[in-house]
């Protein structure tokens, strides 16, 4: 950890509703006038698009398990050392993972390739990374002990299948089938790898619908904003304003000494409230140091 440098890491699992929090903390940069580094997870997997599917197939033949989410399809190690010379310096390296067309055609590369690791901008005030594994530890690597704040979002794991099923077939062209087979691949080093981290989160939002998702693998539809709370869960919940919180959130509710549930739609305006004064904070301790 670092106050001078600090890092912020928002981790779930692919699907789970990351790029929520992602636009909340944009937000709260532009109105802090901060400047972050803004580092994605997919830049840390291990193998290209090609090379990833030629690894699982190997793998599958030598009856191994290989998955983005787990220490064989990802160098977790290169995440650790950039959140470490970050904390330290201010500095590090990164690349990019392509996803698109649209990504690739700047950099004169293909879809589903990287680019070359380069030395991160000076003069950040801190840097974001959102992905898979902010949290991760993994033999002797330890990514999360690195973090200032650690954010987890995790829909309950019946709707987190029902909105990876919807999404792959209906924007990635695979067969229900095809992405049912991936769940269970995955399951292993979804169980060791990323669960685990949200254990060791600062703040949890967990998204938990108010419908039948009991088969997930037969749902039709995605439950709306309007069907689903938030549960949010908070690790040091004595720091945390309850009251003023239930105030400013309509509809809110305790239900633990350390959890309020929110009503979904309110999710964004919630990590707003709630990350603002954290945010703020941070930087102010960095200035003063």
């Amino acid at each position: 950890m670092s106050v001078k440098h600090p890092t912020v890491a928002v981790t779930g699992s692919s699907g789970a509703g990351t790029t929520t929090v992602k636009n909340a903390f944009e937000h709260i940069f532009r109105r802090e006038g901060i400047n972050p580094v803004v580092v994605e997870g997919d830049s840390f997997h291990r193998y290209n698009r090609v090379e990833m599917r030629e690894a699982i197939a190997k793998a599958q033949s030598e009856g191994r398990v290989l998955s983005h989410f787990g220490p064989e399809g990802n160098v977790f190690d290169k995440i650790e050392e950039l959140f470490r010379v970050y904390g330290e310096t201010g500095g590090g390296q990164t690349r990019k993972y392509l996803h698109s067309d649209e990504e690739a055609a700047p950099y004169g590369q293909q879809p589903g390739e990287f680019t070359v690791w380069e030395d991160i901008p000076d003069g950040s005030d801190l840097l974001f990374y959102e992905g898979l594994h902010g949290g991760v530890v993994s033999g002797d690597v330890d990514v999360a002990k690195h973090v200032d704040l650690l954010i987890g979002v995790a829909p309950i794991v019946n709707l987190e299948w029902i909105q990876k099923i919807h999404r792959d077939t209906a924007q990635r062209g695979y067969s229900a089938e095809a992405v049912t087979d991936t769940i269970l691949r995955r399951m292993h080093d979804y169980v060791h790898y990323i669960t685990p981290q949200f254990s060791r989160t600062n703040i949890n939002f967990q998204r938990v619908p108010t419908v039948d998702t009991s088969n997930p693998f037969i749902a039709r539809d995605i439950p709306t904003p309007d069907e689903s709370f938030i549960v949010i869960r908070f690790r040091d919940p004595q720091t945390v304003d309850f009251q003023y919180l239930q105030n400013m959130i309509h509809n809110s509710f305790m239900s633990r000494p350390n959890t309020i549930v929110v009503p979904a739609a309110k999710m964004g305006f919630a990590m707003e409230i709630i990350l603002t004064p954290l945010i703020h904070d941070m930087i102010e301790n960095k200035r003063k140091a």
